[in-house]
């Protein structure tokens, strides 16, 4: 199974390596493979959010993430995004911006991270969102369980979450934005992404939830578990990809620490682009995150940190260790404390249905 789902990446990134030694030698070649492991470690936990919402959809739906949400990720957010950014806030046209990225990539950077605070702005006021609708809601199972279960308890308090983001962006516009209007019009504009995204995939969950009890139907499920299709399955196809976009700005930011050619960087993070996404493909394929059920809950913590992050670089750079560490440690804790409820429900299982072992031990 794991080589049939990362055929594909290994497939492009022998290509991708084969292209940039060819064009660039060894050099090209270095540096196309440590922009592929950057982007691989700060998306991690984007491969977990993903899996989560991959599992809800159909296989059909899967396969369109798999084909026109690759193209989209790769040469989409990676390659054409960076361009349409810097034409729209530098004035100029296309056709300029890629001539700039050619003859002149020290300007082409330049002009792109002038842009990095409404990046910053619109990404993290997305991700703040994913964040606090999750663990405003109360679940039956918890990792942090005395934080997370208030919380839980608070978020009954209706768009507590909205409230939140918005005092949190006027915040940082405030103290942070060198240009406080854009920041703000930017921020406004990743929370309306995200409400007009998510608000649709729940009405048309809800509209299939309410047809599915009138003509119960096994057609499209999984488990048991009916999965998404037609409308809702494409706004939650519309809701990844504009998640995978808030994942990746910081990937395009933080490449330009290492290289500041903008095709060396699509080509390495268009690498790690593909294997997130055979990533997310083998997690919803093994089962991992209803066998490891703390996965989400570090993921969407990682998601928490990532936007916090996200907003202080307005001002200040972080390294991009920092910002990749917080992922990987949220995912790492999250997966031991899986390991070790699991060993628990284990033994407790073993012991329930073996008491005399149980009393000859003791």
């Amino acid at each position: 199974m794991a080589i049939r789902t990362f055929s594909g990446s290994l497939i492009f990134t022998i290509l991708a390596l084969a292209a940039a030694f060819w064009f660039g030698g060894p050099t090209m070649l270095a540096l196309v493979a440590i922009l592929a492991v950057l982007e691989i470690s700060l998306s991690f936990d984007n491969a977990v959010i993903n899996a989560g919402v991959l599992s809800r959809m159909s296989v059909f739906w899967q396969k369109i993430f798999l084909t026109i949400g690759i193209a989209i990720a790769v040469f989409g957010m990676r390659l054409v995004f960076p361009f349409v950014l810097v034409s729209a806030s530098a004035g100029i046209s296309p056709a300029a911006v890629v001539d700039l990225a050619i003859n002149d990539p020290e300007t082409y950077k330049n002009e792109l991270l002038a842009a990095h605070p409404a990046i910053a702005a619109f990404g993290g006021i997305f991700l703040l969102m994913i964040f606090l609708d999750f663990v405003f809601e109360e679940r039956e199972i918890s990792w942090l369980a005395p934080i997370e279960k208030a919380l839980g308890k608070v978020g009954k308090l209706d768009q507590l979450s909205v409230v939140i983001a918005l005092g949190a962006l006027l915040l940082v516009a405030e103290t942070l934005a060198p240009d406080p209007v854009t920041v703000l019009v930017a921020g406004m504009l990743g929370l309306l992404t995200y409400l007009l995204v998510n608000g649709l995939g729940e009405l048309f969950s809800n509209k299939a939830e309410d047809e599915e009890e009138a003509q119960p139907s096994t057609a499209g499920a999984k488990n048991g578990v009916a999965l998404a299709v037609g409308k809702q399955a494409f706004f939650l196809f519309l809701y990844l990809e504009v998640l995978d976009a808030s994942f990746s700005f910081d990937g395009v930011v933080g490449a330009f620490a290492v290289t500041s050619d903008p095709f060396v960087i699509a080509l390495g993070l268009g690498v790690g682009a593909m294997y997130v996404r055979s990533l997310t493909v083998y997690l919803v394929n093994k089962g991992t995150l209803q066998e490891y059920v703390y996965l989400e809950h570090g993921a969407h913590w990682a998601i928490g940190a990532l936007a916090v992050i996200l907003m202080i670089t307005m001002k200040y750079h972080l390294n991009e260790i920092i910002t990749g560490l917080s992922g990987v440690v949220c995912i790492a804790a999250a997966f031991i404390s899986s390991v070790v409820r699991n060993r628990r429900l284990a033994a407790a299982q073993a012991a329930d249905d073996d008491p005399d072992r149980e009393l000859v031990s003791a």
